[in-house]
């Protein structure tokens, strides 16, 4: 299996994208195509061990940086990494194509070059998200700021083929992310969603208020890619925020602090829970190949378990799942 990396990609690159590949090619029997400028990629690989044989390189003289407008980076940056990356997925022996790059310019590249799977108009980023019983697959959080009705039900079909493939859930049920869980809550596109997914839509189960979402009412989330963007967004800002005020509040009080050494375990548990970096990556569905996006903020820790994410998609064969998927629907 080859993994394709983009070594330029993300706030901290190509240092942390590195730092991670190696430790996911220690644990995988997976071979990392790194793409970017060859002569940093090199520098900084060299400050590691690693089995030399499982690492190849790809030169891409350009970056894409995380302002940068995604139809500039179509048109003017065509042999940046991240474009080089998903091109390779058009050649047979490439597997998949991990970034933690611009998130606009990764959707508009992977669209361009791969193009959508037949059936689907718009693709979706998804991104597996805790619950107090397990997790719950939330599509879309950021590739389509203003979806109609049929990508909505369309994200609904990826989300639980995703679930069904991955995650091993029979039947996945699927919620519209909505102010109110009544049937006429919401704009007018929010009621126009509820009616094609009530009528369509397997296992759908109605609309969820953004405060039941990490409650296990629904194996599949299906919103606009700003609403998810917001809940993800808003969710790391409040546990961070949280993790802040409950050491500052602990550090007060030396029973507290006794506390809080007794349940260093249970506490550890919370945050690996909570922690994205552990789930490492969201999948970009519906483009006819494997792509996973990783946070812009990724440490090595997030870009191993992004390709750790990535392979099972390989293993599971998602992309094929995903085509059978359109026939269904």
């Amino acid at each position: 299996m080859k993994i394709v990396v983009d070594a330029m990609g993300g706030d901290h690159a190509p240092k942390n994208v590195i730092a991670g590949v190696v430790e996911a090619v220690k644990e995988l029997p997976v071979t990392v195509t790194l793409v970017g400028i060859e002569d940093r990629v090199k520098a900084e690989l060299s400050k590691h061990s690693y089995p030399k044989q499982q690492i190849e390189i790809i030169h891409a003289p350009e970056v894409v940086e995380m302002d940068d407008n995604p139809l500039d980076v179509l048109r003017k940056k065509k042999d940046c990494s991240m474009a080089v990356g998903v091109k390779l997925l058009k050649q047979p022996g490439y597997d998949a194509f991990v970034s933690a790059g611009n998130t606009g310019a990764l959707v508009a590249a992977a669209t361009f070059y791969l193009r959508m799977i037949e059936g689907f108009d718009r693709p979706g980023i998804g991104l597996l998200i805790p619950q107090i019983d397990g997790c719950a697959f939330l599509i879309d959080i950021g590739a389509n700021p203003d979806p109609k009705p049929e990508h909505i039900y369309h994200y609904g079909h990826m989300a639980r083929e995703y679930m069904r493939a991955v995650m091993g859930k029979d039947n996945p049920t699927v919620g519209l992310i909505n102010i109110g869980e009544e049937e006429g809550k919401g704009s007018g596109s929010d009621k126009q969603n509820y009616q094609l997914l009530q009528e369509k839509m397997p296992g759908f189960i109605g609309n969820i208020e953004p405060n039941q979402l990490f409650k296990s009412k629904a194996d599949c989330i299906v919103c606009s890619g700003v609403v998810g963007n917001v809940i993800i967004k808003l969710s790391e800002g409040l546990m961070e925020a949280a993790g802040t005020v409950l050491k500052r509040e602990i550090k007060k009080n030396p029973l507290a602090m006794l506390g809080a050494l007794m349940m260093l375990g249970s506490l550890k548990d919370l945050k690996k829970n909570v922690d994205y970096s552990e789930y490492g990556g969201a999948p970009l569905l519906g483009v006819n190949g494997i792509v996973m996006k990783s946070h812009g903020r990724s440490s090595p820790k997030a870009i191993k378990n992004a390709i750790h994410a990535t392979v099972r998609e390989v293993e599971h064969k998602i992309i094929d799942r995903m085509r059978a998927a359109v026939v269904t629907t």
